[in-house]
């Protein structure tokens, strides 16, 4: 299995990390699936992903849980930018889904977000602030009961965009390429996959700029015999994308190293490289051969 000389780019981003918990893992499921479902930062919002689920033992109302993180690309108006986004998603994913809560998970964060007015007023003014958990939450009352989300979530910046592509033989290697990377960054501290195995990488230019990012020609194996200037191997029938967000570029420097580890024995798996964009897109560059070099 060869490991292409290249390297990702990965940019600056922003970040909230919350706790959400739930009476069941139905019902948490629900609410985390939806919370970050849809990334779509290409478009000036936001992505998501889930981190972890937690037991009972690490929550903070006792109840089975999920850390997940929402993420905005930096700038000056990053924190106004998560704010709205990270609240679109806890109000429309998380406290319509039946007896969730909400509880902040960054321990040191750089600053925080007061959730009172985009999320504590969906109580219409019968919202109250109260000590709850050994925490201070809005209490939300709503038709089945109450909704509770820490009065502060923490937020800080971040390191999106890592990347690793596997080329591979067949969409069932991809397949099996892509659950063995999951897995394995799922042990990662701190990272998330916000596509997870995602079947479509995209390019910065475009045909079609009123509709956002559009296929990586390149890289279609059903274009090889069409295009003279295709990136396809012979034999190469299926390419995925992992992407990796993280609290940190070592996160997701160990992220993309635990990825490229946990496919080396997949039959099927011919070539492992990364999406670049000569440079032009982000701060970091991560080369592949440089982690897997690393004990």
């Amino acid at each position: 299995m060869e490991i292409e000389d290249t390297y990702c780019e990965a940019f600056d981003g922003l970040f909230t990390r919350i706790c959400v918990t739930g009476s069941d893992e139905k019902r948490l499921k629900q609410a985390a699936y939806n919370a970050t479902a849809l990334p779509c930062t290409v478009f000036g919002e936001s992505e998501g992903g889930i981190e972890k689920w937690l037991n009972e033992h690490e929550t903070p109302d006792g109840r089975k849980g999920a850390v997940i993180q929402i993420w905005v690309n930096y700038g000056e108006d990053a924190p106004e930018k998560l704010e709205y986004e990270a609240s679109k998603r806890i109000r429309q994913g998380i406290l319509v889904v039946p007896t969730t809560s909400v509880f902040n998970a960054i321990d040191s964060p750089d600053d925080k977000i007061d959730v009172v007015d985009r999320i504590g007023h969906c109580g219409d003014g019968y919202e109250t602030i109260e000590q709850r958990f050994g925490r201070e939450v809005v209490v939300v009352p709503i038709m089945m009961g109450e909704f509770l989300v820490e009065h502060y979530l923490g937020y800080q910046k971040g390191v999106m965009g890592g990347n690793v592509w596997f080329f591979c033989k067949s969409i069932e290697a991809s397949l099996e390429a892509g659950e063995m990377a999951l897995a394995a960054i799922n042990s990662v501290e701190g990272a998330i996959t916000p596509f997870d195995i995602c079947s479509a990488g995209s390019k910065p230019e475009t045909n079609y700029p009123e509709i956002g990012p559009t296929t990586n020609h390149p890289y279609c194996p059903t274009l090889r015999q069409k295009l003279s200037g295709s990136n396809v191997p012979d034999g190469v029938q299926s390419i995925p994308e992992i992407v990796i967000n993280g609290v940190s570029l070592d996160s997701v420097k160990e992220a993309m190293k635990a990825a490229i580890e946990s496919v080396r024995g997949v039959d099927g798996v011919v070539r492992i490289s990364a999406g670049n964009y000569g440079g032009k897109l982000g701060s970091y560059k991560i080369f592949l051969k440089e982690l897997s070099q690393k004990n």
